[in-house]
């Protein structure tokens, strides 16, 4: 992934603007140290930030077209870029190697029906010159980030940009650039859903039976898509299921697709390049495995569990409670949130990616998505009945872009590593978000993400090696604040208690009318998100998840604060 700032219409002298532009896009360069690049035009202006990941040697952004009538940058990876040069109609000259150029291309041919082909995770500002004309647009769940604002000094002109951080000292506005939309300022400032999927609406509840067969190859065929890099790659691996069984299914492709290309090379007799004349991925001898926890946590053990298991390169990383805590501020400036869940999880997770950085990796997959999808963490136990269940889980993964996936984008991107979510792909949600509720809903019977535990359980075909071992694909949830040692969120609670006065706390609405922090840990990262954004438009961005009440929820957002942590469940 990368980083996107673009200003369109601007008011006033462009070039004059250009250091200014510069200053704002190199705060986020932790996004793509790899290079920049800077394009004006008329009145308008676009600049990227580039990590390289697909095309190292050709892809530096801004891309324009042969005339310099098409500018393009983007943020983002396009799992099916190679099929899409094959179905264009006409001859167009790719100037690059990268995944990314296809959109420009496909543009031409198209215009914004564009983005219902594209198979990946995108943000992207695209400028036709020739019309005077912005093109906006970000993939289906949000698993990119994108920002957009308004000066109200500067009437008509439109700012995007990768993270927040980019717009707060010149935007009076600043929304959230939701996810699935298109932008077009042919038609006016609001953008449009151009991603319908069948499962959208929560009243419709589908009855379609499972098939274990169906949902583990549609696992892995998104795993196996995401492999595509050129660079070295691994995976976060916290020992608990969703990441376990993204780690064993990319152990399996990788070592398929380094055969494939093996006997490619034989058939060839050497070379390196595919049929489209695109380098080959980077596939490596023996999977890199990454965790991170306190001393002693129940992660570590468990991932080091699955490690042994795959045979993968395990790098086993502790932290201390002082250096995570040294480290909440920076994390609130990354994240851009003060979200309770989400800065307890983001922190180890961030510590972890500079580490992964360090070792000279660039992407790494992750097990983001699936308890939303699959209705995984523990307070669905509580769920009253099927519809409530079904209803909740579209929730989630409607507002990904503000918790799970906010926090794989930004807690790796401080570093400049890219993280990619095989739970997340568009064809995977179409199949799962239509499995009949009664089937994916946990009971006292059943354990929650029985579902995916079941597809990936080969006990019953005895030729078949393990996707996991039985204690990990049984093991239940620990979301990942938890995971990583207990002591982590008790001693954020306890800091915070000592550290916000009764005082303070009481006067808490008074401070913040809107969006009133109800505990003394919130009002602690509120306080922190404000000291680094404190201009009134950066809060409009923020969401914040609230545990369900009305199911007898606890308003702690912790696993370990559910019913359902110390209950047994069988999984039979």
């Amino acid at each position: 992934m990368c980083g996107i700032f673009a200003v369109y219409n601007y008011q006033g002298d462009v070039e004059d603007f250009r250091q200014h532009a510069l200053y704002l896009s190199k705060k986020i360069r932790h996004r793509g140290p790899d290079w920049s690049g800077c394009y004006t035009t008329g009145n308008h202006i676009i600049a990227h930030e580039r990590l390289a990941i697909v095309g190292v040697d050709t892809g530096a952004q801004p891309i324009t077209n042969d005339d310099k009538t098409l500018v393009l940058c983007v943020n983002g990876e396009i799992y099916n870029h190679s099929q899409l040069r094959k179905n264009l109609k006409r001859k167009h000259h790719f100037k690059t190697h990268s995944d990314c150029e296809i959109i420009m291309h496909m543009y031409e041919e198209m215009g914004i029906d564009l983005v219902q082909h594209l198979d990946g995770i995108f943000s992207f500002v695209l400028l036709d010159t020739k019309r005077n004309r912005i093109i906006a647009a970000r993939d289906p769940i949000g698993v990119t980030t994108l920002y957009y604002g308004w000066n109200s000094h500067m009437p008509g002109a439109v700012y995007f940009a990768s993270e927040l951080k980019a717009l707060n000292e010149d935007c009076d506005k600043i929304l959230t650039f939701p996810p699935g939309h298109v932008y077009d300022s042919d038609n006016g400032n609001e953008p449009t859903r151009w991603f319908n999927p069948s499962w959208w609406d929560p009243e419709r509840i589908p009855r379609t039976p499972i098939d274990y067969k169906q949902l583990r190859q549609a696992l892995e065929a998104s795993v196996r898509k995401r492999l595509m890099a050129e660079v070295p790659y691994g995976v976060l691996l916290s020992g608990g299921l969703d990441s376990s069984l993204i780690a064993s299914i990319a152990v399996r492709e990788a070592r398929a697709l380094a055969e494939q290309n093996g006997n490619k090379k034989k058939d060839s007799g050497g070379g390196d390049e595919d049929e489209d004349g695109l380098s080959t991925p980077w596939l490596p001898h023996q999977l890199h495995s990454f965790s991170i926890g306190l001393p002693g946590s129940p992660d570590l053990a468990a991932a080091r569990e699955v490690s042994e298991h795959l045979g993968t390169t395990h790098h086993e990383f502790t932290f201390t409670i002082q250096e995570a805590l040294d480290a909440v501020f920076d994390v609130i400036y990354h994240l851009e949130t003060y979200d309770v869940t989400t800065v307890r999880a983001s922190t180890p997770m961030y510590l972890l990616a500079r580490k992964i950085k360090a070792i000279g990796v660039k992407m790494v997959l992750s097990g983001e998505g699936a308890d939303e999808c699959f209705g995984g963490y523990l307070y669905f136990h509580a769920a009253p009945d099927d519809a409530a269940f079904h209803a909740e889980t579209i929730s989630r993964v409607k507002n990904l872009h503000y918790a799970d996936c906010l926090r794989a984008n930004k807690s790796t991107m401080a570093w400049g590593l890219e993280a990619r979510v095989p739970f997340l792909d568009k064809e995977l949600l179409e199949l799962v978000m239509n499995i009949d509720p009664s089937d994916k809903r946990p009971t006292s019977q059943y354990m929650e993400k029985y579902i995916l535990r079941k597809a990936f359980d080969t006990s019953d075909e005895p030729y078949t090696t393990p996707y996991l071992p039985d204690s990990i694909l049984w093991r239940q949830k620990e979301q990942f604040s938890d995971g990583v040692g207990y002591s982590w969120i008790d001693t954020l609670k306890q800091i915070s208690s000592d550290k916000i006065s009764d005082e303070e706390f009481k006067r808490a609405a008074e401070r913040w009318p809107k969006d009133t922090p109800t505990t003394k840990e919130a009002y602690m990262y509120r306080a922190m998100f404000e000291d680094w954004f404190p201009q009134e438009a950066c809060t409009a961005s923020v969401v914040r998840w609230v545990p369900r009440a009305d199911w007898g929820c606890p308003e702690d957002p912790s696993g370990r604060a559910q019913k359902a942590h110390e209950a047994g469940y069988a999984c039979a």
